[in-house]
């Protein structure tokens, strides 16, 4: 990568570039109240594999109706699922959501502890949720990697990996924690709206200066 790259200078000119974007979906809903883990943990399984322009008013409907285990225990399954109407796999994530609440209620008194370990042991709960969820309920340091901080991150050079589960290794080793928060906040909406993954604007980026441009064959 380019010697005078600097990730501080780079996440801020990111950070400019991006205010007139939407925020990343769980950012978005923690500005709008919904600050708990449980809340924030059910924004992310609604988020998988799901646009946030449907994982917003889709985890809007369902914290009108249930913002804490014993709330959604009170569902059946189909009344989750038609809840979660518009995201992928409705009936899939109600199972995973139920059975979420059950352990909360069951072995922690209806509030889940902040550990990343016992959220990764929630069937359901991979790394990018336990590090999303905590980071922006808690602001515990965690990395989350979805295909936009991965292909961005890849594009720069920063760093050289295949798949989303390394770059949030290969990112571990090299960024601040202090920063970790910080990457998909940033990274997300820049790699949905300025670093695209199919013609990015390269012509207007405002960190080209430091980027490689690993992969581009054409852009904007």
């Amino acid at each position: 990568m380019k010697p005078d790259f600097s990730l501080d200078l780079v996440l801020s000119r990111i950070e400019e570039a991006i205010r007139p974007y939407p925020k990343a979906a769980m950012f978005d809903l923690y500005e709008r109240g919904y600050q708990s883990l449980f809340e924030q943990l059910l924004s992310c399984i609604v988020s998988i594999r799901t646009l946030d322009e449907t994982t917003i008013p889709v985890s809007l409907r369902l914290f009108e109706k249930a913002r804490t285990p014993d709330e959604l225990l009170q569902l059946t399954a189909n009344e989750l699922a038609a809840l979660l109407y518009g995201s992928s796999y409705p009936e899939q994530k109600a199972q995973t959501m139920l059975g979420i609440a059950r352990r909360a209620v069951d072995e922690f008194g209806g509030t889940l502890p902040p550990e990343y370990d016992l959220l990764t042991s929630l069937k359901g709960v991979g790394p990018k949720c336990a590090n999303l969820a905590l980071g922006v309920s808690t602001g515990q340091a965690g990395i989350s990697v979805d295909i936009h901080v991965h292909r961005v991150v890849n594009r720069w050079g920063y760093v050289l990996t295949r798949q989303p589960e390394q770059t949030m290794l290969a990112l571990e080793q090299r960024v601040p924690p202090e920063k970790w928060v910080d990457i998909n906040r940033l990274l997300m909406p820049f790699g949905k709206n300025i670093c695209t993954g199919s013609l990015p604007h390269c012509s207007t980026c405002p960190v080209l200066a430091w980027c490689e441009q690993v992969g581009v064959t054409k852009h904007r």
